[in-house]
């Protein structure tokens, strides 16, 4: 009895540690926005890339794919550049945060989680 014990608190503390990446990482049901703006500084790597973009004086922050999903959605180097001017939809994830799902540059269409549109 004891072992079922230590086994099933050992499980429950690997689900609590593994439940704040899962929300970091998931999206949470917020509604969709879309934003049109200027990218004023861009991080693209992992585990996802992140974008500051300038809308009408405010910054914000968009998240987007990791660079294999980027590139799967047709995105090249220098598409998501300082200057560059787009127009994001996505999820409100939090104060001025985004996670990007589909973009746009000029009539570029990018479909970042073609699951999530």
């Amino acid at each position: 009895m004891r072992r079922r014990s230590l086994l099933l608190a050992a499980l429950s503390a690997l689900l609590l540690a593994i439940a704040p990446a899962q929300a970091h990482h998931g999206w949470t049901g917020g509604e969709t926005i879309e934003l049109t703006g200027t990218i004023t500084a861009a991080r693209l790597g992992n585990p996802h890339g992140e974008l500051t973009l300038d809308v009408e004086g405010e910054q914000w922050t968009v998240e987007v794919g990791q660079p294999w999903r980027n590139a799967r959605a047709g995105l090249e180097d220098g598409d998501l550049a300082e200057g560059v001017e787009i127009r994001v939809s996505g999820e409100h994830a939090g104060e001025r945060l985004m996670k990007a799902e589909q973009l746009w540059i000029g009539d570029a269409h990018y479909v970042l989680y073609p699951g999530r549109i």
